[in-house]
């Protein structure tokens, strides 16, 4: 089966960095696939990252730093990509994106950056496993 619209969510945690390279590696499969790499920001994370920051200068480029390594991954693989910063609780975030940019498939680590969140909540990728509507990828 071949994915058209791949979906990564990452965080730039070292599995978000091995989920990209599964999914870098899916999408260099089909020339007609393209990857779609999102940073789901908590809200709770993005009004603490705005209080610290100053009014929230800067605040977007650093979270695109986070993703540096996995946005140069893609390019040097040649795969057509995006990069998305969405907002709100991360698991709902993923799966709402996913359902209204029809994914096909869904690439996420086992674990992200948050330790602490994904004892105590549950983590991102198991709520994106049983929400969302199309194949999830969990990588180790």
């Amino acid at each position: 089966m071949m994915f058209e619209n791949i979906l990564l969510a990452a965080d730039g945690s070292s599995h978000s960095i091995r989920a990209a390279d599964k999914a870098i590696a899916l999408t260099k499969k089909n020339a007609e696939s393209y990857l779609t790499i999102v940073y789901a920001v908590d809200v709770s994370v993005a009004k603490e990252d705005v209080l610290l920051h100053w009014g929230g200068i800067g605040i977007d480029e650093q979270r695109k730093k986070k993703l540096q390594v996995i946005e140069e991954k893609a390019k040097a693989a040649g795969v057509n990509y995006d990069l998305k910063i969405i907002r709100g609780e991360p698991g709902a975030a993923i799966v709402n994106f996913a359902k209204q940019h029809k994914t096909d498939l869904v690439v996420i680590g086992s674990r992200g950056l948050n330790k602490l969140q994904e004892m105590v909540l549950g983590s991102v990728s198991q709520k994106v496993a049983r929400r969302v509507q199309c194949p999830v990828l969990i990588v180790k």
